[in-house]
């Protein structure tokens, strides 16, 4: 299957439910944002931190905390697909520049927070600050493309 091929399979795939390849991306970006907010208040309580806020058990808490964050790798799925196979890495614009070298360490800063879970080794503030990167690195690209189209091109699927 040539390239263009696979371009164009996806859009027809993304198309079965949106409007466009592009507002598909832009709604899987905005479920995992998100998630990516469910993960820091879940993260915050399994930490000892807003038990007020978050009243469940931290067992409860975990089994959140891990789901949430496994649906939202599932929801960059796509979305990493077609920023790195359809429209590849890009310097138009400061929004599209800053898009670009964000996404590029995304999964670099995720996968490196994996690692510190399974090790033990760690000083106990790498966790955090991987997990903080990861969920403000998935806030910048929303940003800087869900919340750009859904206000200048198009609110819906």
């Amino acid at each position: 299957m040539t390239g263009a091929s696979v371009a164009s399979s996806y859009q027809d795939a993304m198309r079965v439910v949106f409007s466009s390849a592009i507002s598909g991306k832009a709604w899987f970006a905005t479920l995992a944002a998100v998630l990516a907010f469910v993960q820091v208040t879940t993260a915050a309580r399994m930490w000892g931190h807003i038990r007020n806020v978050v009243r469940l058990e931290v067992p409860q808490v975990r089994r959140i905390h891990r789901w949430s964050g496994r649906l939202a790798l599932l929801f960059t799925l796509p979305v990493v697909f077609h920023c790195t196979t359809i429209l590849g890495f890009q310097s138009t614009d400061a929004r599209v520049l800053v898009h670009s070298v964000v996404g590029s360490f995304l999964y670099g800063v995720f996968a490196a927070k994996m690692v510190a879970i399974k090790k033990h080794d760690f000083p106990g503030w790498v966790i955090p600050v991987l997990g903080g990167s990861v969920s403000a690195g998935l806030v910048i690209l929303w940003a800087t493309s869900s919340y750009w189209y859904f206000t200048e091109v198009r609110f819906g699927l």
